[in-house]
Order: C-alpha cells, then structure tokens, then sequence
C-alpha cells in the first residue's frame, strides 16, 4: 500500500481522517477479505458524503469557488487512491510483478485538471504497458465495482501507451482528456512514458489542426445551447461564454503555447496582467455558481434555470438593490462575468491567428456583398486594412481622437468589414476616454446615429460595441442596463440584448427580409416620415427597466433628454418618447380586448391619434415581440396585431364619424350573407338570420359568418345537438376549433377544461349566442405541429372529449385534476390583480384578471365566472411567461352589465379563491364607470 500523502491546504477533514481509517480496516478484517471490501465502501462512502458536506461548509464560509472545486477533486482523488490500493494490495497481490503487471491510474479530462463541482463525472484511464492481463483485468474491474458501488459517475477506459497515443491521433475528444492528464496512482513511469511521447508524436507539429477542431467544437456546442450568452436560463458549464469557453481558452494554450496557468500566458504574451486576473476572477466565479448549483439541485445540474436562481442567489449572498431584486443582481454579475470571458476568446483567437492561416472574416455573412477586395481603402485616417478587417494604424488613434472610438464601428458597418481583435482590445483599454465631451461631440452622435439607422448591420455592430463596453459608455442609461436580466419566463434575453436585438428586426423589416412573415410592416415602413425616430424608439423602448419606476414613462423622459444630443428635431424627439411610453399599448389592447368591440377601436385611436403614429407603434411592436425570445412571436398575435390596425386606419382618416346606423350595418351584413349563400333560398335563409343577435352580424366576419352557416346547417340535418369542426391555419399558428351546443353558463369553461386536460394552450375565444338557447362557439388554439395532418389528429382528440363531456359521458372537471402539477410553483410571485372596468364596452363588463398562471388556470377562471352566474361573450387570452393576463366580456344572465357593488365584490371574492394555495395572494381591483 502506497504511503499516505501528507497534509494539503485545500484537504478536507474527511480527507485526512481517511489514511488512519484505512489502517484501521486492515487490522479489524485482514483475514475477511469480503468483510473488508464491504467494510472498506462502507467508510469511503462515508468519506464522500463528510467530504462534500464539508466542501459545501467551507464554499458558504470563504465563497471561493475554486477552492471548492480542488477540494472536491482531492476528495476523490483520495477516494480512487484507496480502492486502488486496496485492490492490488489485498484483493490481487503479486508479489514479484512480471512486465504486464504494473499500472498506472490517471485523471483525464476535466477531472484532470484538478476541479470538480460536486456531481461531476469522474474520468479515468487506466495505462498498461502493452496489453491487458488477467491481473491487469482484475485490479482494473475491483477498482470500477467499488467506484460504481459509491454511486460516482465513471467514466473509464483502459489501454496501453501505443493504444492511448493511436487513438488520441484519430480523436479530437480523446486527444484534448489526454492534453489535462493527471498521475494519480500506480505505475509513475508509465504515465510519464505516457505524457513524453503524446507531447512528441501526437501534439507537435498539429497546433493547426487542434486549433481549427476546438473552435469548430465551439461553435457546434453554442448552436446547440444557443448563440447568445445572455439567455436569461443559461448552461453555465456549456453556454455561451461559460466553463467550456474558458477550458477551451486552456486547452488552446497548453496545446499551441505548452502553459496552463494565466500568469504563464502573461509570460507567452497572450494576456496582459489585467487580462489574466479577469481570467481568474471568470474561473472562480462560474466555479461558485456551478458548486453551488450542484449542492442546490443534488445533482449535476449545469443550466441555471428560475427554479434555481433564488437559492444560489441567496447562497452567495446577494441582496436587492436600487429597485433590482437580488436574483436580478446576481444574474447581471452571471452575464458580465459571461461578457468577459468572451472578451478574452477574442483576445486568444487573434493571437492564434497571427500563428495560422484563418479563413477571410466577415463582419455578418448575411449582409449581402461583404467581402470587398484586399486593395479597399478606409479613409479613415488611423485605421487600416488587416486581413481584410478593420485594425488601428498606431496605439495612440483613440487617444488621438476619442471620436475613433465611434468611427471604428461606422467604419465596420459601411464597409461591411469585421474588426481586427487588436483593434477591439484597444477599444476595451481606452473605456476611460468616453467622457462627457466625446458624449456631446456632435459628429460622434452623427456617427452613432449613422449606425443605429444603417441598412446594412445595426445589430451585429452594436453588440460588438457592447461586447467591448464601447456602448454602455457613450449611453450611460444603456450601460444601466448591460447584462441586466428580469426574472420571468416572458424575457429570454438580458435587456441590453433584447433591445439589440429588437434593432435587428427592425433592420429586416426595413430591408424587406421579412416581406412574407410581416406584410403589412413592410408595406407601410416605406412610408414613414419618422424612420430615425423609429429606430431610436426601438434601441431606447426598454432602457429604463430595472428603476423602481414604470419603465415606459421613465424610459421617455430618457427620451427627451437624449434626442437632441443624438441630433433629433423635437418632432423626433417627441415622436421617440411618445413611442417609448405607448410601446405596450397596442400589444395589450391587441391580445386583451374585443377588437370588434367599436369602443376599443375608440379608445385606442384616442390614444394614438396620428396614422403615422399607428405605423410607428404597429412596427415596433412587431419587433419588440420578436426579440422576446423564441416562440413568443406567432402569426395569431401577428393576426391580432393587423385586425387592430385595419380597425384603427379608417377612424383615424375619417376623424371616427359614421353616417351608417347600427340596424342599418346590420341589414348589410346580412344582405352579404345571404349574397354569399346562394344555394339558400329565402325562407331558409330569412329563418337563419332571425337566430342571431344584432352582435353577432357587426363582429364575425364574413367568411366566419359563411362557415358557420354551413356548419349550422349541416348539424342540424344530421340531427346533431352537439357539433365540432376544425380548421388549420399555418400563417396565423393557430387550429380553429369550432363548437355547436346548446347554451348554459358552464359551457366555456367545459370547453377550456377540455383543452387543458389535452394540453391545448387557448389564444383567444368569440362566443356567440342564438335566439333560439344554443351557442356557437370558436377557439383558437396555439398551434403545437407544424404538418396540418397531426395539428388536426390533436384537434379532432380535443373535439371528442369535448363532445363527450357535453353529452354526460366523461367529467371534465377529473380530466382536468389529472393534470394538475403535483405540487404548485413557486417560483415566481405574481400578484393577482382585478380590473372591473365598464368603460372599456357599452354593452359589457370588461373583466381582466392577471395572475400566477398554472395547467387548467382558465377552466378555473371560467368555471368560477359560470357559477357567479355571469354570460362570457368573449374571452381574450395571453400569457407572459409565468404570467396570465385574461380578459373576459361578461354580461349578467339579464344582458346587463355588472355594475352593483355586491355584485363586484362576490367576483373579487370569487377570483381570490381562484389564486389561492398555501399562500393565499392580495387581489388588487380597480372598478371604473357605471
């Protein structure tokens, strides 16, 4: 048995409790050699489980993520030590050992390099020296099975020296575990045989070849985990500017430099000192929040999702500040730190560009024509061409003139040309030049505004200029905002990336990229008189989020403050900050209000009052929504969006006056129909008229009204009471999900119910009433396929059950509970609020409700509303992550509104219990009108 190590810094307690220990089981059981195996996992599972929770203490006292990482991996090393020595020593003892019988243990990977967070795989090879033995086999499997029976991830193989360098030559993966491997136990020499000839025959002479594979590596792994590092959820291990950047930052240099330590790459030249302690600072700070992560989730859990967010936050001690919560503080220092390591990846990359050929960079390779010729010129004096990318001519152009600062993005953006690392890290170094004069220079603003409105690649030049903090200086209110994240499930992106982002849809839309997915934004940007107003609006809408203070209104004062030095006209300016306040209006009033309801037409032209407005606001709300985040965009909110606008348009034209009468458009609407349904003659179709409400013929549309007249009809001669149809429909993303039934005052909420217990998300609902007791009812589901065949098997599911609850066969309400989640999440605190609003309908009661949403949340919603005995005409569904907001237009069983305060106060009352759970939630109201 080999003699114990001694003492380390970083040993734990269980870790130098563990050598006498094993002594100890030598004496009790030397001559039970199946006593002692049992006895000897018996104390190393102890070992583990002291040991981590010790690791876990000592990260809460000291904070020190690294540290916590090499006393892990010393844990285990201790750990896989005495299952070897056990093993040879009293398991396969060989007391003179032949050539085969010698072996080497040795860490590979990223427990090679000595840090591991607490449920990370334990990566072995075991070296021979030229072929397996039965002994070599036995000590091998012995030391696996007591490994495995600790319940440790093993990853192992075992080959000889020549076996390891052949395969390393051949494996990319297998070379890089090799390039980290670390002695622990056995046979030194074969390890050092090991490490001599990989560094001779296998890393000499391929620098090039390693180089291309990792950053290829690199770029598959961020495609999968998603391109951007500010992902509000993000994999700390593997995301973008995570723990894999900086290994691979590591992995380069020990492979083309032969260092690994950050101050070795001061001596190599590729980090300054400033460079290297921020290397340190990125590594000891993703260390902490992935230990901690892992002692969180008591699994290797490496995404940092909102469930975990609190606790590690509160782990590490962050607390809430200046009107940002505490998680909120903890993530902005996650993506800062994320930020920075990107930074030094461009730093290492252009230092291995200067030893190997790269391919021609390009600024953006979607903008057309980027690669200009060699011979280009700038014009710029300061700056010149460097591989086809814009570099400093001298060290001092900043200090020179701080509008360099400026010019050297305009420069990539007009020419289409990608900037030189060198110039990039300059910029980072000459932050402090960005002063307030710079800020005030009218051609530096001139510069800016240049790029912001540019055809050519606003989004991909802005965040190189927030990438190296050029941003963030010259719009402090922007740098407010740099990394800060809003924990929800709505926001997918920090905000500075979210408005960035937003830029860049603007920019397609602007450049026609977008023509097919948004018609009718790009058949109206055309004609804007305020287009650098817009872009403005875009890039400043959220540039007030994280102030304790509604961020629409404080964002437009942000607004008129800085128009004129960006060199806006006070109409510009204006026009900006009216933007900025309103961004929200039209989405809400799009996705929570009747839009066939003439008084919400009403009111939001009130709001809007300009046609050049209503483009404005309808453009940037396109853009805003799709730079939330995947899948929060769809072709129903699209739909909404344009409905709103049509409506709008002519009222606006016209100043809202109409010489028709209601009966009158009414009488129209029929004469439509019946000009649409020839085949009808006029006492079948003079029946058919008289079953509908006046309502009915001013909010469907024609070519609904013409469907359900078929629909109608051909239930009726089939003898059906109860009736479904479906429709697909891929540009809006929605299933049309139609429903014939008799009327009662549960009947939506069988229908929602339905739905959840199918899983179906509803977008929104029109129901309609006849004269004659029954109901015709659709539903626009959020399309969950993309082929028409499966959306409608889904669709033709949720019919049946539908059918099946309204006939007595099946309770919706069981459906349903199956569903619920076992448990309620708590996550995120959502207040539940009630608006009870008489204003908004001359002929209904607007209820809004907004709260925690959950699986079945609407069919509780409509279930408690049929019990209250209240009419739904229509329900307005939308969802902001974890949030519901849900509109209902509700009549009394009279048709009247809903104005008594008793009344008022049972739905209060109602609702409240609809939110409430262990810990009941405060229901706010707001009553207006009569």
């Amino acid at each position: 048995m080999n003699t114990p190590q001694p003492a380390h810094p970083l040993d734990l307690p269980a870790v130098n409790r563990l050598a006498p220990a094993l002594r100890a089981l030598e004496d009790n059981h030397r001559n039970d050699l199946q006593a002692l195996r049992a006895a000897l996992v018996d104390l190393l599972r102890r070992t583990l489980q002291e040991g981590r929770d010790e690791a876990d203490a000592a990260l809460m006292q000291d904070q020190n993520g690294l540290a916590c990482a090499r006393r892990l991996s010393r844990l285990t090393d201790a750990v896989v030590r005495a299952a070897y020595s056990y093993a040879v020593k009293h398991f396969h003892p060989v007391a003179n050992p032949s050539m085969g019988e010698h072996l080497a243990v040795v860490a590979v990977g990223g427990y090679g390099r000595g840090t591991m967070a607490p449920h990370s795989d334990v990566d072995v090879l075991f070296v021979l020296p030229y072929k397996a033995t039965a002994w070599s086999e036995s000590v091998v499997e012995t030391v696996l099975y007591i490994l495995w029976d600790l319940k440790l991830k093993i990853g192992h193989a075992t080959r000889s020296v020549n076996e390891s360098l052949h395969e390393a030559r051949g494996d990319m993966t297998i070379r890089t575990a090799l390039l980290e491997a670390r002695f622990l136990v056995g046979e030194r020499r074969l390890f050092n045989e090991l490490l001599t000839r990989y560094q001779t025959e296998v890393v000499a002479g391929t620098e090039a070849e390693f180089v291309t594979a990792k950053l290829a590596e690199r770029d598959a792994r961020i495609t999968r985990s998603g391109t951007s590092r500010y992902v509000v959820e993000p994999n700390v291990k593997e995301g973008k500017g995570g723990q894999r950047d900086l290994n691979t930052l590591l992995w380069l240099a020990q492979y083309v430099y032969r260092v690994r330590t950050p101050d070795a790459m001061i001596r190599v030249g590729l980090f300054d000192s400033a460079e290297a302690a921020m290397f340190r600072r990125c590594t000891e700070f993703l260390w902490r929040v992935r230990c901690h992560l892992h002692f969180v989730a008591g699994r290797a859990e490496e995404r940092l999702s909102f469930d975990y967010q609190p606790a590690v936050c509160e782990r590490i001690g962050y607390a809430g500040r200046d009107g940002m919560s505490s998680v909120e503080r903890f993530m902005r220092r996650y993506f800062l730190v994320a930020k920075d390591v990107g930074g030094l990846t461009a730093i290492v990359c252009a230092a291995l560009e200067e030893r190997h050929d790269k391919p021609v960079p390009m600024l953006n390779r979607f903008v057309r024509g980027l690669v200009r010729p060699y011979r280009q010129r700038l014009g710029a004096p300061g700056f010149k061409l460097d591989n086809n990318r814009i570099n400093i001519a001298d060290g001092d152009v900043f200090i020179n003139d701080p509008v360099n600062l400026i010019r050297l993005f305009r420069l990539a953006d007009k020419n289409a040309l990608a900037i030189h690392p060198d110039a990039m890290r300059l910029a980072r170094r000459s932050l402090r030049l960005i002063d307030r004069p710079l800020r005030e220079s009218p051609e530096a603003n001139s510069l800016f505004i240049d790029i912001l409105t540019s055809r050519n690649a606003p989004e991909t030049v802005l965040r190189l200029m927030n990438e190296c903090g050029v941003l963030g200086r010259f719009i402090p209110d922007f740098g407010r905002i740099v990394a800060l994240m809003q924990f929800n499930m709505y926001h997918h992106f920090t905000v500075d990336e979210h408005l960035i982002r937003t830029v860049g849809v603007l920019a397609q839309i602007d450049s026609g990229e977008l023509a097919q997915a948004h018609p009718l934004a790009h058949s109206i940007v055309t004609t804007l008189q305020h287009r650098r107003a817009l872009y403005v609006a875009a890039f400043l809408h959220d540039i007030a989020k994280g102030r304790p203070e509604d961020h629409s209104i404080a964002g437009a004062r942000v607004a008129r403050h800085l128009g004129p030095r960006l060199g806006l006209d006070p109409a510009e300016t204006e026009t900006v900050a009216w933007l900025i306040e309103n961004h929200l209006v039209m989405s809400n009033i799009a996705q929570s209000r009747d839009l066939a309801d003439p008084e919400t037409i009403r009111g939001f032209a009130a709001t809007v009052q300009t046609l050049e407005r209503l483009k404005l606001l309808l453009i940037l709300t396109v853009c805003d929504t799709k730079a939330v985040g995947p899948g929060v965009w769809n072709g129903w909110k699209g739909e909404l969006l344009r409905t709103l606008y049509f409506e709008t348009e002519p009222r606006l034209m016209t100043g809202g006056h109409s010489a028709v009468s209601g009966s009158q458009r009414v009488a129209h609407a029929q004469a439509e129909l019946r000009k649409a349904m020839p085949e009808w003659d006029d006492v079948t179709f003079d029946t058919y008229k008289v079953r509908h409400y006046p309502a009915y013929w001013l909010k469907a549309d024609m070519a609904r009204k013409v469907k359900h007249a078929a629909f109608i009809r051909a239930a009726e001669s089939d003898g059906e009471t109860v009736a479904t149809a479906i429709a697909t429909d891929k540009f809006r993303g929605v299933t049309e999900l139609t429903v014939f039934a008799p009327d009662h005052p549960r009947l939506l909420a069988i229908l929602t119910g339905a739905c959840a217990s199918s899983g179906a998300n509803i977008a929104d609902a029109q129901i309609f009433t006849t004269t004659d007791g029954l109901a015709i009812d659709d539903l626009f589901l959020t399309r969950a396929f993309e082929e028409d065949d499966d959306e409608i098997r889904r669709g033709e599911k949720i019919a049946a059950t539908i059918e099946n609850a309204l006939k007595g066969k099946l309770k919706i309400a069981d459906l349903v509970d199956r569903k619920r989640p076992k448990t309620a999440r708590r996550t995120f605190n959502v207040p539940t609020e009630l608006v009870i609003d008489n204003s908004l309908s001359h002929q209904y009661t607007v209820l809004e409700i907004s709260g925690l949403d959950r699986p079945g949340l609407l069919y509780d919603l409509t279930t408690t509303l049929g019990k209250l005995n209240l009419n739904i005409a229509s329900a307005h569904i939308a969802t902001f992550g974890e949030k519901a907001v849900d509109a209902f237009y509700v009549t009394d069983l009279t048709g009247a509104k809903i104005t008594q305060p008793m009344r008022q106060a049972a739905i209060r009352s109602a609702i409240a219990g609809v939110f409430s759970g262990p810990a009941p939630r405060t229901v706010k109201t707001v009553a207006t009108g009569a």
